[in-house]
């Protein structure tokens, strides 16, 4: 039998919830649904409308942008983030390597998640102005 992840351990180490209390990591757990993919199947399609977040607990997935590989992504990534803010179409396809098991995130309750710990909303535009600084950068090289 396989060893089961421990949501709140992975969590603990996504980048954007590395500042949360135990507490605030166990809100998000259970306003999130844990989902397994096999692998080749898609989590994100480039061009659709975004509703949800996804942070990887066990598996291995490719970030691809009009077909062009972007980044390969383990346990603790998270993709999706944008759509926790709005639901624009996704920047990027986020195909499964290997099977998966995700954490997913809606941003309904994302935002009721927002509403009991704020210290998140400042966290989260302090991750998305990193990434456009980092998206920048690399437009310029």
């Amino acid at each position: 039998m396989a060893k089961r992840i421990n949501p709140l351990t992975t969590l603990h180490h996504v980048s954007l919830f590395s500042s949360c209390s135990k507490k605030d990591l166990a809100r998000i757990v259970d306003a999130a649904d844990e989902v397994s993919f096999k692998a080749g199947q898609v989590l994100i399609e480039q061009g659709q409308p975004g509703r949800e977040a996804f942070i990887l607990l066990k598996g291995k997935a490719t970030v691809r942008r009009s077909g062009k590989k972007l980044a390969s992504l383990g346990a603790g990534a998270m993709v999706g983030e944008l759509a926790l803010l709005d639901h624009g179409p996704r920047t990027a396809t986020v195909t499964c390597d290997t099977d998966c098991d995700v954490l997913v995130i809606s941003q309904r309750h994302f935002q009721g998640v927002l509403h009991d710990v704020p210290v998140l909303s400042n966290k989260l535009l302090t991750t998305l102005a990193a990434r456009v600084r980092e998206l920048d950068r690399a437009m310029v090289a």
